[in-house]
């Protein structure tokens, strides 16, 4: 699993490679640190070329939804699969999150 964080047009987007699986998780999370504190700036998850998902994995990323959007940040999601389009309908998360 790779993680990329990257400044682009004003936001800044984290950029997933791999499975985000458990065992990438703590990894996954250390990269995403910088996102916590976001202020203001738009965040996007690309997530072209994630392959999976876990229970793990979608809590990194709710992590920073909810530490980002009282900040005034938005949060957006672009890239995913149909078969993680499926993960993130099952789990509420199209319902948390703005897709591009």
């Amino acid at each position: 699993m790779k993680t990329t964080i990257l400044e682009k047009d004003g936001e800044l987007v984290a950029v997933f490679e791999g499975r985000l699986d458990t065992a990438a998780a703590v990894e996954t999370e250390q990269a995403l640190k910088p996102l916590y504190d976001c202020t203001g700036h738009n965040i996007v998850f690309d997530c072209n070329k994630l392959e999976y998902i876990s229970s793990s994995g979608l809590r990194l990323l709710l992590g920073v939804l909810k530490n980002a959007k009282p900040k005034g940040s938005r949060v957006f999601i672009t890239g995913i699969n149909d078969d993680l389009r499926t993960v993130f309908a099952m789990t509420g998360f199209t319902n948390l999150f703005e897709f591009k």
